[in-house]
């Protein structure tokens, strides 16, 4: 999901954007895999375009609800993202998830701003820095899937070649380090 993501928002750096199912026929043409079910999918999103312009406001949902638990509903969101793209475009699809996501993350604040409570004792209730850290989570999570294929390639890459310091062996009792500071007292202490 991440690979075909970061790939679809690579394509739309040139003059002529890509369709996320003309990311996948670039792979398949040169497979030599049959891709008459790519032209299918294609046919089924353009029959079914005015529906599937609204997954894009489901993946601002999605996005909305991605939690550090709850991981799974970022990719969900992309790939709502990707559905509706391929029937409305690039930049309706994401401006629309977007929206969607401020004004979910723009309710929730409002909402703990007119039920702020000075304290909180036996009830549910929001609260304004809850709110807005959850809602950074939820952008920091969902912004972040499409950098997870390219960063796991670099780690990849990158791994033979680093140096970690050893770890310690968990089986061996640990020997407490002597501080120079409390030797250096103990000398002075003895000449004195």
């Amino acid at each position: 999901m991440s690979a075909w993501t970061f790939a679809w928002i690579l394509g739309q750096v040139g003059g002529v954007s890509v369709s996320p199912l003309g990311v996948l026929r670039a792979p398949v043409d040169w497979a030599g895999i049959p891709s008459g079910w790519v032209d299918a999918a294609g046919e089924w999103v353009r029959a079914r375009q005015g529906v599937l312009a609204g997954f894009a406001f489901l993946a601002g949902g999605l996005w909305a609800v991605t939690t550090e638990r709850g991981r799974l509903a970022a990719p969900g969101g992309w790939l709502a993202v990707l559905v509706a793209a391929e029937a409305i475009g690039y930049a309706a699809a994401v401006h629309r998830a977007l929206v969607t996501l401020a004004v979910v993350i723009g309710v929730f604040a409002l909402l703990s701003l007119l039920g702020r409570r000075a304290f909180v004792v036996d009830r549910i209730a929001l609260l304004p820095r809850g709110v807005l850290h959850a809602g950074a989570t939820a952008v920091t999570l969902s912004a972040v899937v499409p950098l997870l294929a390219p960063g796991l390639l670099v780690a990849g890459l990158v791994r033979p070649y680093v140096t970690r310091p050893p770890r310690p062996d968990p089986t061996r009792a640990r020997v407490p380090r002597q501080r120079v500071d409390s030797g250096r007292r103990a000398e002075a202490d003895s000449t004195t």
